[in-house]
């Protein structure tokens, strides 16, 4: 059994990242290179230094508060970032729960492409997503819109990459997220702490994706790697004083608590291609949803088709105007994920095997 592991010390030995002071100034300097700053210079290299000894010093959260009831160490100094994102995420979860509340379907738009940055056009993710978003135009639903293609056409919308805390410990990972923002490190603007509060309050979630290189996009990935937090992780850093490893360590080996957040939440997903890997970044996409304890909506909500098979990407979007059948088969997911829905808000969906209890956790 687990508690009768000795808890080993965190493995070290990797180059330090840590720049040097003119390196550094270079790097941060560089977002200013625009001619319109030069006559504030003077005001930029002043800023510059308070952000090197923000770095030097390693300042991740500068504003901080005492965790208080309710957390394991109420004296510990939690980020007021996390407190607030840990707040809305608790709100989110008393939304999802309310049984007198319209159904809640989050629609997410998993592609990169925007005709506001330099594609020049709308991606075919985008038209998918309008078409499920017309059958939940239902007056007992309410659907919400995550369009990752934000992520390269809107100032100030970053999702950070995942540190790999889960891989550490368990424990070692928190939700919500406690890696980001780190100011010393200049990754602030992390749209995580929105996002969470979106899948938490769904009562059905509708994802899409094309295929980039013969994987889910880009965006998708960076935000699921960030949902490693909803799926057993720790809901109290104060428990591991922030990043203690070895806290972290010892949390797990005497036996987890894998607190599955999304479990029950139905989902439809539709993926799309060109040439080749539909079928695969379906799988993977459904199979990354069933493990982290949601529910499939049915055989019709996971669909993955081709457009304009081996044709001009030029005229890709002429070729999904002519492809009635799959505008067809992606309104059959909605339907399908909104009959689910219904199904399981008014108590008689029935999915087979939801309440046994798996034998083995992550």
């Amino acid at each position: 059994m687990a508690k009768s592991l000795a808890v080993p010390a965190a493995r070290k030995g990797m180059p330090s990242p840590k720049l040097r002071k003119a390196e550094f100034l270079a790097r941060y300097l560089e977002q200013f290179r625009d001619e319109g700053f030069d006559a504030v210079r003077g005001e930029l290299d002043g800023i510059a230094a308070i952000a090197w000894e923000a770095y030097r010093d390693e300042r991740k959260s500068p504003q901080t508060r005492k965790a208080g009831k309710g957390f394991a160490d109420p004296d510990y100094d939690l980020s007021i970032d996390w407190l607030a994102a840990h707040a809305a995420v608790e709100e989110a979860r008393k939304v999802h729960a309310r049984g007198d509340g319209p159904c809640r379907i989050l629609i997410v738009n998993g592609s990169a492409r925007s005709e506001h940055t330099c594609p020049g056009e709308m991606s075919k993710s985008w038209r998918i997503a309008q078409i499920a978003k017309r059958v939940f135009d239902q007056k007992d639903f309410e659907v919400e819109m995550l369009d990752l293609s934000r992520l390269n056409s809107e100032y100030g919308r970053n999702i950070h990459p995942c540190k790999a805390c889960y891989s550490t410990a368990a424990a070692l990972c928190h939700f919500p997220c406690s890696c980001y923002p780190n100011h010393s490190l200049g990754q602030t603007q992390d749209w995580m702490n929105d996002i969470y509060p979106m899948w938490m309050r769904a009562h059905g979630v509708f994802l899409i994706s094309p295929v980039n290189w013969f994987m889910a996009s880009s965006p998708i990935k960076l935000m699921m790697d960030r949902m490693v937090c909803m799926d057993g992780a720790n809901p109290d850093p104060s428990s591991t004083h922030g990043k203690e490893a070895g806290e972290a360590k010892a949390l797990e080996l005497a036996g987890w608590d894998y607190h599955r957040e999304l479990e029950g939440r139905l989902f439809a997903v539709v993926v799309h291609g060109d040439v080749e890997g539909a079928e695969n970044v379906r799988r993977s996409l459904s199979d990354w949803m069933t493990s982290i304890h949601m529910v499939p909506a049915g055989p019709r909500a996971e669909l993955d088709r081709y457009i304009g098979y081996f044709e001009p990407y030029a005229t890709s979007h002429e070729a999904f105007d002519r492809d009635k059948a799959m505008q067809g088969e992606v309104r059959n997911a909605a339907f399908t994920l909104l009959e689910a829905v219904r199904a399981k808000r008014a108590g008689t969906q029935v999915a087979a095997g939801s309440k046994l209890k798996q034998p083995r956790d992550k």
